[in-house]
């Protein structure tokens, strides 16, 4: 039975946002002082080793539109291939990062450093990559995928090499626009849909 809402008033039907932002980056949602910074305002600090370079994207719908709440946590290891925690692993890259699209824009930037080759545990390498988490309005449950590089060896990547409609590899690869700097946009849906990971 449905009771009457004389009182209280039901709150917008969601997905993953927008009110993500206020709980993961309250700064970014304009609620400052509910932390000194938000959770994972950088992956590195100022002295970390190795290339420093800025990936510029936006996340796209269906209709060509780029979202404007959407909320993306990038995990990655160093420029040596090591993640935070593990010996010799560079102490100034924490490796995590939470950034959102800008909201009259719907661009995402991330800086940080480029990450060198993983180890796999059958002996093989990894080619560089970002891992990525998005979230949106939307995005009922939130999606993952990976950002390669167009100027690195990714012929040897095992993940790559599992994807069988080979043209859709392209979707996972970053193009170099300038010097330290790529574009990355991440499909939803439709026409070079960006290949996204059961995990």
């Amino acid at each position: 039975m449905v009771q009457p809402l004389d009182i209280l008033t039901e709150t917008p039907s969601q997905t993953a946002g927008p009110y993500v932002h206020i709980g993961c980056i309250p700064s970014f949602a304009g609620l400052p002082g509910v932390y000194p910074q938000d959770l994972g305002l950088s992956p590195i600090a100022k002295e970390a080793n190795g290339q420093i370079i800025t990936i510029t994207g936006a996340v796209i719908d269906g209709t060509g539109w780029a979202l404007r709440d959407a909320m993306i946590e990038s995990w990655q290891p160093d420029a040596a291939g090591r993640f935070a925690g593990h010996p010799e692993a560079d102490p100034a890259v924490s490796g995590f990062c939470r950034f959102a699209a800008d909201k009259d824009s719907g661009l995402f930037t991330l800086r940080t450093v480029k990450p060198g080759a993983v180890a796999h545990r059958d002996g093989g390498m990894q080619a560089p990559h970002i891992s990525l988490w998005i979230v949106a309005r939307g995005i009922n449950i939130g999606l993952s995928t990976r950002i390669y590089f167009e100027d690195e060896d990714n012929s040897n990547d095992p993940l790559l090499a599992r994807i069988e409609q080979r043209p859709r590899v392209e979707t996972l690869i970053a193009k170099r626009t300038g010097e330290g700097q790529y574009r990355f946009d991440i499909r939803l849906q439709g026409e070079g849909e960006t290949v996204f990971l059961d995990l």
